[in-house]
């Protein structure tokens, strides 16, 4: 009984020494900006624009 008792507790500190090891790695690296949906400067939101349309909606497509 005294070797399972032992067993435990040696696995409880290992688990708590990797938990805190894996919270204080995690908020090392956690960038505290401030959220917002403005977008940054320089950029127009679109990964690839798209060409300008040669018609108005709802006008037939040209025939080539």
């Amino acid at each position: 009984m005294d070797s399972h008792r032992t067993a435990l507790i040696l696995f409880a500190v290992a688990l708590a020494v990797a938990v805190v090891v894996a919270s204080v790695t995690t908020l090392e690296h956690v960038n505290m900006r401030v959220v917002s949906n403005d977008a940054p400067p320089g950029t127009t939101g679109l990964a690839r624009p798209h060409p300008p349309l040669d018609r108005a909606p709802g006008e037939a497509l040209p025939v080539r």
